[in-house]
């Protein structure tokens, strides 16, 4: 009773939210814990009518549908409450007490009942059922101290009144059998006493361990959120002059000052490629952190798919005759209507086909392909490149990601291009893959919803296919 006193003084001290947590996470293990309850009660109340008293098992039972009634209903309020208001934190601890004292009472009544019908004696059912429900509470009881000493200080009383009430009544000596009952009665309180300090001490490191977990999420939190905004303002800063850059060069190279020399045409050339890498390294580092901060807009509309293939395809086919691969649709049948933002999905569109023409081989043909599968809409871009394995999903999908990272590759990329589609198609509910194909090659491919259907389909990014010979530089 000193420690619940305590609880009450302190009450006003303690960290609110931790005790209301333990308050919580007492009333949730006690609701779960109804039906056990209730079955050891039945159990035991069957013995007591059939073998020592019909009126007694009635009236435990009685008084047990009382006291769980009145449990069920606190840790209702508990668990309703919402953690914040210190003058109802108290009342409802004060229920707790009252709820404890009621079942605890309950369990003392129906022991100490049996044992006066026996007679002195052993007493094996009433003390085997004190000593049931004090290791059920050691192992359940532990969130809140007060509660657990106060049901501990009423089993214990209970377990020393029963082998005592025997000597009384014998007027036993000191080497009567009835005073060993006594004193292996203090051994057992004593057992149970330290199995509750056992698990009362896990139960605080787990909240500790909790509480520090929760320190170190936030912290990565606010890294999280200081890395994003450095990195957007930094891509606003050099954005603005790495275009005006890049114009004076495209201004340069077009002759508007004159024919060039060949090697100074050759240099500004290199320049307008790099600029024109670094532009769009900046625009997708915004879009990445546009998307991971949650204030990527996206403007669905019905589109149809046709018109979308047929528009990428023209957006990248001087990309690609460039590198001599020929772009070709298909089927651009009509019919083919999906919901979706045209912007990113061309965004999408236009990853999956510059990737699939950089690296297919000179004089291949990079073929687009529309079909329906259920009540979803395939893009298909199909390359005959040397192909991708299935354990290369990772790098293909990850940020910064080169499957040839060395400073010997051929062919350059940001690595933010399919990480930046694959997270366009979970905010579309759609899906992103890959397979190899069966003779060379790879086929990539989204999945988009029909138009007035978004239901059974959960984001997600998929590949599958028999595994290529070799991978690809990068993607």
């Amino acid at each position: 009773m000193d420690s619940l006193r305590s609880e009450f003084r302190n009450i006003g001290k303690k960290n609110v939210f931790q005790l209301a947590r333990q308050m919580k996470d007492y009333a949730e293990v006690g609701t779960d814990l109804f039906r056990q309850r209730m079955a050891i009660f039945c159990a035991a109340g069957l013995l007591t009518g059939y073998y020592y008293s019909l009126p007694l098992a009635l009236i435990t039972a009685a008084m047990m549908i009382v006291s769980e009634a009145y449990d069920a209903m606190v840790f209702r309020s508990v668990q309703a409450w919402n953690g914040r208001d210190p003058c109802l934190l108290q009342g409802l601890m004060i229920k707790l007490v009252i709820s404890t004292i009621t079942s605890a009472s309950v369990v003392v009544f129906f022991a100490v009942s049996i044992a006066l019908h026996q007679g002195p004696g052993p007493h094996f059912m009433s003390l085997f059922f004190l000593f049931a429900a004090a290791i059920f509470a050691a192992m359940n009881n532990h969130q809140l101290i007060a509660i657990l000493a106060l049901r501990m200080s009423i089993y214990g009383a209970a377990f020393i009144f029963i082998p005592a009430w025997d000597i009384f009544v014998m007027n036993a000596p000191i080497q009567s059998e009835l005073w060993a009952q006594l004193l292996t009665s203090l051994f057992v309180l004593f057992f149970v006493i330290d199995s509750s300090r056992v698990h009362l001490t896990l139960y605080r490191r787990n909240l500790r361990q909790m509480e520090d977990l929760k320190l170190e999420h936030k912290k990565v939190e606010n890294a999280l959120r200081i890395k994003s905004e450095f990195l957007s303002t930094m891509s606003h800063e050099l954005r603005t002059p790495l275009t005006s850059i890049k114009g004076s060069i495209d201004i340069m190279k077009s002759g508007h000052f004159g024919t060039l020399p060949p090697k100074i045409n050759n240099m500004l050339a290199i320049s307008q490629r790099n600029c024109a890498l670094l532009l769009t390294l900046i625009d997708e580092t915004l879009d990445l952190q546009k998307i991971e901060s949650g204030h990527m807009t996206y403007m669905m509309e019905e589109l149809d798919a046709a018109e979308l293939a047929r528009q990428a395809l023209a957006a990248n086919n001087s990309y690609a005759e460039r590198l001599g691969v020929v772009l070709e649709l298909s089927n651009d049948d009509p019919g083919y209507i999906v919901s979706g933002d045209r912007a990113r999905l061309h965004q999408v569109l236009n990853n999956m086909l510059s990737n699939a023409a950089k690296f297919s081989p000179a004089g291949s043909v990079v073929r687009v392909k529309i079909e329906r599968i259920a009540e979803r809409i395939r893009l298909s871009v199909i390359d005959e490149g040397v192909g991708l394995q299935e354990s290369d999903a990772e790098k293909v999908f990850d940020r910064f990601s080169q499957l040839d990272s060395s400073d010997t590759r051929n062919i350059g990329g940001t690595g933010l291009g399919m990480n930046i589609s694959r997270k366009i198609m979970e905010a579309h509910n759609g899906a992103i893959g890959y397979v190899s194909n069966a003779d060379k090659g790879t086929t990539f491919y989204i999945d988009m919803n029909r138009a007035g259907f978004a239901g059974g389909f959960s984001p997600q990014m998929t590949f599958g296919g028999s595994a290529s010979r070799s991978c690809r530089a990068s993607r």
